[in-house]
C-alpha cells in the first residue's frame, strides 16, 4: 500500500467529528495561502447579513496554533465518549448548533451593547461548538464520574467549573479589552446554554436537533439530485410495511434501547450497567 492510499484509507475510517478535526486542520494550512476574512463571523448583523455562511464557517478558523491544537484535543477525546453512546448525528446536530448559538449569542451582544463589548470585532474557532458538546454530556448523565488525575469528579462539577470560567472570561474582557477575550467567552456561553437545553429535551424524549437534521438532509438531497440527473421511476419494494423496511424497524428498536441504557447511566452512572449492555453501547457507538 502506498503512503497515499494509506492516507486515503485512514481518512475513510475516521469518525464523524474526526473528519471534522481534519477539515479544521486543512482550514488552518490554507490560511498561510490565503485570506480567511469571509469565513469570519463579524459582530455587526449589517455585516453579518453579507455572509451569512460565517455562522457557521467561523468555527473552522483558527490562526493561533495552540488555540486549533487545544480545540481540536478537546474535540477528540470529548468524541470518543460522545460517540460510545451517541449516533454520529446527533454529535453533528449538536456540533454545528452549538457553533451557531454561539455566533448567534456574540452578535447579539456586540449589536445591542457596544459601549460594552465595542464594536467592529470578529469571532473565529470551534470552542462554543466543542463546549456544546461537553456540556451536553455534563447536563444529560451528570452523575457520571470522570477520572481527574487521583480522584473521581461528577460530570456537572465539571460543566459547572466550565461555565464559570466562561462567565469570568466576558467580565475580565469587559473590564480589560485589550488583554482580554469577551467575544470568545460570550460563544462559549452561547454553545453551552445550547448542549445544556438539548440535554434537558432529549431525557424528556424530544430531540430538538431533528429539524436541523431534516433540513441538513434536504439540502444534501436536492445537491445529490441534481448530479444524478433526469429523475428515474421508482418502484414499489414490496418489502417494506407502512413504509418501512425490517432495517427501519431494527433500528427502531436499537435506539429504543439505547436510550434506556442511557437513562440507566444518567441515573446511576456508567459503572450500573451489566456487561452486556456495555457491549451494546460499544457496538452501537461504531
Amino acid at each position: 500500500m502506498t503512503i497515499t492510499q494509506d492516507i486515503k484509507y485512514k481518512l475513510a475510517n475516521l469518525n464523524v467529528l474526526e473528519r471534522i478535526i481534519a477539515v479544521n486542520a486543512v482550514v488552518y494550512i490554507l490560511r498561510f495561502l490565503i485570506s480567511l476574512n469571509w469565513f469570519e463571523l463579524p459582530s455587526n448583523l449589517g455585516d453579518f447579513v453579507l455572509k451569512p455562511w460565517a455562522i457557521v464557517s467561523y468555527a473552522f478558523v483558527h490562526y493561533d496554533f495552540f488555540h486549533i491544537l487545544f480545540n481540536m484535543l478537546w474535540l477528540y477525546f470529548i468524541g470518543r465518549m460522545f460517540l460510545n453512546l451517541f449516533s454520529p448525528k446527533m454529535a453533528l446536530n449538536i456540533y454545528f448548533l452549538g457553533a451557531m448559538s454561539g455566533g448567534l449569542l456574540f452578535m447579539v451582544c456586540y449589536t445591542l451593547f457596544p459601549s460594552v463589548f465595542g464594536a467592529n470585532s470578529s469571532l473565529v474557532g470551534a470552542s462554543a461548538a466543542v463546549r456544546a458538546l461537553l456540556i451536553f454530556l455534563c447536563a444529560y448523565m451528570p452523575n457520571q464520574d470522570v477520572r481527574f488525575f487521583m480522584f473521581n469528579i461528577k460530570l456537572w462539577y465539571v460543566g459547572l467549573a466550565i461555565v464559570l470560567l466562561d462567565l469570568f472570561g466576558v467580565v475580565s474582557g469587559i473590564s480589560n479589552p485589550a488583554g482580554g477575550n469577551a467575544g470568545g467567552n460570550l460563544a462559549h456561553l452561547g454553545g453551552a446554554l445550547l448542549g445544556y437545553f438539548y440535554a434537558k429535551q432529549l431525557l424528556k424524549g424530544d430531540d430538538i436537533g431533528k429539524g436541523f437534521e431534516r433540513l441538513v438532509d434536504i439540502i444534501i438531497n436536492t445537491f445529490k439530485a441534481s448530479k444524478k440527473g433526469p429523475l428515474k421511476t421508482v418502484h414499489k419494494n414490496k418489502s417494506k410495511v407502512g413504509g418501512y423496511t425490517k432495517g427501519d424497524f431494527s433500528e427502531f428498536n436499537n435506539q429504543k434501547q439505547i436510550d434506556v441504557i442511557l437513562d440507566k447511566i444518567s441515573k446511576s452512572g456508567y459503572d450500573s450497567l451489566t456487561a452486556a449492555e456495555k457491549e451494546f453501547l460499544f457496538r452501537a457507538g461504531k
